[in-house]
């Protein structure tokens, strides 16, 4: 399996959502109804695509 680097919109996107699950466990982002680990495993899952899918 051939790895790639995530281009940087990729992984600017990754961190954005890895920060709000971060805030949203501190409790600053009590709005949001998912719980914040599962918003961070969507960041990772996004860099991991990003790393897996040539060109993305």
């Amino acid at each position: 399996m051939n790895l790639s680097a995530p281009t940087q919109i990729v992984f600017i996107i990754s961190v954005v959502i890895a920060i709000i699950g971060i805030l949203a466990a501190l409790g600053v982002l009590a709005f949001i109804p998912i719980a914040s680990v599962w918003i961070v495993l969507i960041a990772y899952i996004v860099l991991a695509a990003g790393c897996l899918m040539r060109g993305a």
